[in-house]
């Protein structure tokens, strides 16, 4: 395996911050993303590049392990092993010269240069945990959909439940690095990061928006089209409804995370809207209006 500079793929110093190696990523991943660069192979090279560079350098045990160990990072608790277990070994051999080097495995004799002509047990070790970001939008986490991600040049088909949160970490077994001499496979840990351009704020499985509404149907009253995160609905204003005034549509929230069919509520908080560019004829009828009141 060639060894690859991560750093140099983010374009960061190898003492930068965490803060900076994310800044870094997202501005490039957005650059390379397939979606904004359909078709172009070298920038999906790129964008593969990227998440595999932040997978390692955002993790700070894992990017202690890729300043050491280099290209071998992922097998480094391995590496400790076999280095504890040559220590034990020479310390043995020093009292008990009878102490026979087949007592030890083929990747211990491979790895520090020990007699592999006879046969031993080879020890296996289980393969280093991965872990990846995932950047989505709100509106693609609102229902359950299918996406390929690609770590470590392995493409990786997964289900993503509607109502994943902001920060959510999932674990995805045995899909993360090889092991050693036939040991299983590590697990790969997801971190979804949600981005919201939309005009609903989510809060668990709530949303919150503002609806405008007029000066007119404020004090009259009267039906209005209102949105929600899947279409528009009829909402009936009361008369005399007071600037601020907030009021909730049961069910029309946020999917409830793997719970199919439950969402959270819509909160909706109203805010008036005084006429403007008012015509003389306006302007008399509020100051009769005025002296009506007075």
């Amino acid at each position: 395996m060639n060894f690859i500079d991560y750093y140099k793929i983010l374009g960061v110093s190898k003492n930068a911050s965490q803060a900076d190696i994310k800044k870094a990523y997202r501005k490039l991943a957005r650059k390379y993303h397939p979606d904004v660069n359909p078709g172009d192979k070298e920038a999906e090279r790129k964008f593969k590049e990227i998440n595999e560079a932040h997978e390692v350098l955002s993790n700070t045990e894992n990017r202690a392990k890729y300043d050491e160990y280099g290209k071998d990072w992922q097998h480094a608790e391995a590496f400790e092993k076999a280095k504890q277990e040559q220590g034990r070994y020479q310390r043995s051999k020093a009292t008990h010269e009878s102490f026979s080097e087949d007592d030890f495995s083929d990747f211990f004799s491979s790895m520090f240069g020990g007699r592999t002509g006879r046969r031993s047990s080879s020890m296996q070790f289980r393969g280093q945990d991965l872990n990846a970001e995932l950047e989505l939008s709100l509106e693609d986490v609102y229902r359950t959909h299918k996406r390929t991600l690609t770590v470590n040049d392995r493409k990786i088909r997964l289900t993503i439940p509607a109502g994943v949160r902001n920060g959510q970490v999932i674990k995805i077994k045995n899909h993360g690095a090889e092991g050693i001499n036939g040991g299983p496979r590590g697990d790969l840990h997801i971190r979804f990061s949600i981005w919201n351009n939309t005009k609903f704020r989510r809060d668990g499985d709530n949303l919150y928006t503002t609806v405008k509404l007029d000066l007119y149907k404020a004090l009259l009253g009267g039906d209005i089209l209102v949105n929600t995160f899947d279409g528009k609905v009829k909402l009936k204003v009361k008369p005399e409804t007071p600037n601020g005034t907030q009021v909730k549509l049961k069910g029309k929230g946020f999917p409830v995370y793997k719970k199919e069919g439950k969402y959270g509520d819509l909160f909706i908080t109203y805010d008036i809207q005084l006429p403007e560019n008012l015509s003389s004829r306006e302007k008399d009828l509020f100051e009769e209006l005025a002296k009506l009141r007075s």
